[in-house]
Parts: C-alpha cells; sequence; structure tokens
C-alpha cells in the first residue's frame, strides 16, 4: 500500500475516533467507576477488528446491501448500550472506592463488554464496511483482502492508542474528584441510553419500513 493513501486512511479514523460517542461514553463510565481501562480498550479494539475481518473476507459488501441486516445489528447494539447504560445508571456509586478498586472484577468481564460496545455498535460498523473499502487500491502489489486486513489492523491500532490515552487521563484526573467521577458516571450512563434508545427507534423503523 502507498504510504499517503495509509497516512489519510489513519488520519482520516483519527478524527472518526475523537468523535464523542457510544465508545466515549464506555471508556469514561469504566474510568470514572474506579476500574481499569486497559481490558475494556483492549475488547474495543478486538471488536472493530473483527468487524474489518468481516469485511477482509467480504461479508462486509452482503450487509452493506442488506437493510433488514443493518437493522437487525442496530436493534441488538442498541439494547446491548441500553443494558449498559442502565447498569452506570443504577450503580449504587460512582467514582473511585478503595473497597471497589480492591474487590476482585475479572479483566475479562471488561474485555467482553468492550468487544460488544464496538462490534454491535451500528455506527462502527458502518464505518468499517463503508471506509475500509475506500482506501483498498484494485490495482496495487497487495490483494484487497490484505490490504483491508491492514487497514483493519490500523484502525484498531488507533481506536486502542486513542482510548487508551484517553481512559488514563481520565482516570487520573477523577481519582482526586469524587464529585466529578460521579457526575460522569451518571452522564455516561445517561449517554449510553440515549444512544441506545435513538439507535433502538432506528432500527426498528428500518424494519418496519
Amino acid at each position: 500500500m502507498h504510504p499517503v493513501g495509509l497516512l489519510a486512511f489513519w488520519l482520516t479514523v483519527l478524527a472518526l475516533v475523537a468523535v464523542p460517542g457510544a465508545d466515549w461514553a464506555f471508556v469514561l463510565g469504566i474510568a470514572a467507576r474506579g476500574r481499569p481501562v486497559t481490558p475494556a480498550v483492549v475488547g474495543l479494539a478486538l471488536g472493530y477488528l473483527l468487524l474489518s475481518g468481516v469485511v477482509a473476507v467480504g461479508l462486509g459488501a452482503l450487509v452493506a446491501d442488506s437493510p433488514r441486516s443493518l437493522a437487525v445489528i442496530t436493534i441488538a447494539g442498541s439494547g446491548y448500550l441500553l443494558a449498559l447504560g442502565v447498569g452506570l445508571l443504577r450503580a449504587r456509586k460512582g467514582g473511585f472506592d478503595e473497597r471497589r478498586e480492591a474487590a476482585p472484577h475479572h479483566p475479562a468481564v471488561a474485555l467482553l463488554q468492550g468487544v460488544g460496545v464496538s462490534a454491535l455498535n451500528p455506527k462502527g460498523v458502518l464505518i468499517v464496511v463503508a471506509l475500509l473499502p475506500q482506501f483498498a487500491v484494485a490495482e496495487a502489489e497487495w490483494p484487497v483482502p490484505v490490504q483491508l486486513a491492514v487497514l483493519g489492523l490500523v484502525f484498531s491500532a488507533t481506536v486502542a492508542g486513542f482510548y487508551l490515552v484517553l481512559g488514563a487521563a481520565s482516570a487520573r484526573v477523577l481519582r482526586s474528584r469524587q464529585a466529578t467521577a460521579r457526575i460522569l458516571s451518571r452522564a455516561s450512563g445517561a449517554a449510553m441510553v440515549i444512544v441506545g434508545a435513538v439507535l433502538l427507534a432506528s432500527g426498528m423503523l428500518e424494519l418496519a419500513g
């Protein structure tokens, strides 16, 4: 692949990742509750890597050409976001707590949650399905599936790097600001509920149409 094209793809991805959305709400919610963000971010990256693999083997085009399939993914993703958002809102405490930080919390749980957030995020699905093929060049030396796989790796690495920095910075700030951490935890939950509700309505309308 041409370095200029790869750089253009990375800059485009970085701009899209920097726009707040469900991923932001998920990572900030984890940070606000005093949980390690690394497993959650790894889960997000793995979810997008999974989607990129689907596009690389050619299944992405089939999904893109099927509005009902996208609607089903939208409904499934909305339900998942609603469940996570309600969980944050129902938590008795927000912010850092010494006992909570010391309590067992298997990293695999946060990792799987991250995979679910990204793999079922309709916005992420559309970005991967629509964006990756635009930067693959049929006349290039590498086969198109290989190019798509490389682009997917770049996308996932960008997601991981951005949210690791965001999560670490948020945790550092919130550790000394309990009230802010509680507010952010509730705000993250509310944001996920709102996004989930909007996506659910969109998916249901698409199926009805």
